[in-house]
Order: C-alpha cells, then structure tokens, then sequence
C-alpha cells in the first residue's frame, strides 16, 4: 500500500455484462426505434444490481426512518463521535461490516444504512429497485438530519460521488473517506451503450432521461469538478483506491484526490473493488484517519 498524487489516467472499460442475446435486440431496435431503446436503457441504467443481497451486521440496534414512499433501515453501535458507512450501486451497509468493531473500539459511533431501493430499505420516488444519485446523496443527508452530525462517513464505490454529491448540496462532516470512488458516473455511459449495442445518438436521449429525472444538470454529477469550484470549505478526505479496480477505475480515485484540498490518496494493488474493504492494513488506514486529532 502507498501513499502516492494522481497524475495518470486510463481507459474506461465496460464490465457490464447483459444476457445473451440482449445486445442484439438493442442494436436492432436501435436503427428503428431510438427513442424506445433510450427509455429501455434508462431503466436497466437505474435499477441497482444484487439490491435483493444483503448482509445484516451482528450486535448494534436496528431503526428504522420513514422517507419518502419507503422508509430506511439501518443499524447503531457503540457511542461518541458519529461515523456513518454509506455502501455503494447494488450494494448494502453489510459490504462496510469490517469497519464497525474498530471504530466502535476507537470510541466512535457507527451508523450504517441501506439507500432506498437498496438492502432492507424500501423502494424510493421511482419505484422499487429504482435508484438515482441525487436520490441516495438525499437520503444520506436525511439520515444525518435524524442522527446527528457526521464526525465522519466512510464511503465504498457509488456512495463515494452520492457523498460527495450531498458534501456539495452542503451537508457537513468534519472527515471523509472515500474507498474506491467515482469521480463522475457520466463517462461509465459510453461503454454501457457500447455493451448494450446502442449508438451515440441514442445515448443522447438517454443521458436527456436521466438530467430529467434527476432535476439538476448532469454537469453536478461530476463531483470532482464540483470540488474544484466549490467556493467553501470541505471535511479533511482521504481517498483509497486499488489499482486493479475494475468496477471504478484507479484513475477517478486519483482525479478525486487531486481536486479535493488536501486530500491523501492511499493506493493499493490486487485488493479489486470489494475485497479492498475487508483488507486489515485498509481498515487500519480509513480508522487511523477518521480518529486523527
């Protein structure tokens, strides 16, 4: 594990992989029926993956927040500072179990979530297991209204740029760790609609479906770049990141430390998207930072 500044970059590659047969239809409704293929797009691009696994973490109390058409479920242990844990696309508050017992035993409380239409949560605005990034940094910033102020929240993936998201709409924290984030999800949509068989004018329509179901500019999700013009302060982030990555490329974690004042970026290698989570010398890193005086 190093300690080291982004300077490179990489090719995005796709590691979607759809049902046989799929990309054919798309390609072939393509050249006769765009507008459809950019509305089927839109929903298969908003519907979170393995929502239906999840891991419950043992000990702490369970509660549950009303929001919305749904409602939030989440867990507490332990007292003092808070931590939140906000999971990732697809995934569950389970994936960050690894940084409870430390946290807790450093004197920290821990809160961590399932994101609407996510885990144990109910379904959010669109309906069940339909999701959306203003949605999730929404729902972030509606626990912390209900729990109380964030000493810190440790981030994996998709809930690395939904935090962001919400830091920028102004929800506050002193500390921020970011492991294996996205710096902006928008150029991910080129090998979607490449893996998919569909072409640039359709992705067009597709990317005008999803500004109008967010109801913000597209340009917000690109969080680092919202970092670099924020006129204000930010919580103290450190960024990990694998350089083996396959799912959020090394490169967004470097673009993101790099834009972020101040900012550490710890990079690893051959720890993936997922198992870097549960990595000791990780775990260590993310607590080391969040209980730095």
């Amino acid at each position: 594990m190093t300690v080291t500044s982004a300077q490179k970059s990489t090719t995005v590659r796709s590691h979607v992989r759809p049902p046989r047969g799929l990309r054919t239809a798309f390609s072939l409704a393509d050249r006769v029926a765009p507008a459809l293929v950019a509305r089927a797009a839109f929903f298969l691009w908003c519907r979170p993956t393995g929502t239906r696994r999840t891991t419950t973490i043992p000990g702490g109390t369970r509660w549950t927040l009303p929001l919305g058409r749904g409602h939030v479920v989440g867990q507490t242990w332990g007292s003092g500072p808070r931590v939140y844990l906000v999971h990732g696309w697809g995934g569950h508050r389970g994936q960050l179990a690894a940084f409870v017992e430390p946290l807790v035993a450093a004197g920290h409380e821990v809160v961590a979530f399932d994101a609407l239409s996510h885990g144990e949560s109910g379904p959010g605005a669109f309906g069940p297991r339909q999701a959306t990034m203003p949605e999730m940094a929404e729902t972030l910033a509606a626990v912390v209204a209900a729990r109380g102020h964030a000493h810190a929240i440790v981030t994996h993936s998709f809930g690395g740029s939904t935090t962001t998201l919400a830091l920028l709409d102004g929800l506050t924290a002193d500390r921020v760790a970011l492991v294996a984030p996205m710096a902006d999800p928008l150029p991910y949509t080129r090998d979607f609609a490449e893996v998919l068989g569909f072409g640039e004018s359709t992705r067009q329509r597709f990317l005008a479906l999803m500004e109008r179901r967010a109801g913000r500019p597209l340009t917000d999700f690109d969080v680092a770049r919202g970092v670099e013009q924020l006129d204000g302060p930010l919580p103290a982030a450190l960024v990990v990141h694998d350089t083996q990555d396959k799912e959020a490329h090394h490169a967004d974690g470097e673009r993101l430390a790099r834009s972020w004042p101040g900012a550490r970026l710890v990079t690893t290698t051959g720890l993936g998207h997922r198992r870097i989570l549960r990595d000791p010398d990780v775990v260590a890193e993310v607590v080391k930072h969040v209980t730095a005086a």
